[in-house]
């Protein structure tokens, strides 16, 4: 069993692999809302692969933005530890 700042980052990490896979399914159930929801009034098909792509991307930079702030965390946890570990 962990303990300490290892626990904590292994909860991180393991929190960090479960938002990537939840939010993958998320984007992909967006999308297939937002396709049944048009119905036959959508756009072209060029317009809504545009409107998917850049729903996609904006969903993705914030995955990526969440991740890097994961590991500001796991670095603050690192220096916090080694500071201890020192003293």
């Amino acid at each position: 069993m962990y303990c300490g700042i290892e626990g904590v980052l292994a909860i991180l990490t393991g929190a960090l692999a479960i938002v990537f896979i939840f939010g993958t399914l998320f984007v992909a159930a967006i999308v297939w809302a937002v396709r049944l929801l048009r119905g036959n009034s959508t756009p072209s098909g060029g317009q809504r692969q545009e409107e998917e792509a850049k729903l996609i991307q904006e969903l993705y930079q914030g995955l990526a933005r969440m991740e890097e702030r994961v590991d500001a965390l796991e670095t603050i946890l690192f220096d916090r530890k080694r500071k201890d570990r020192e003293q």
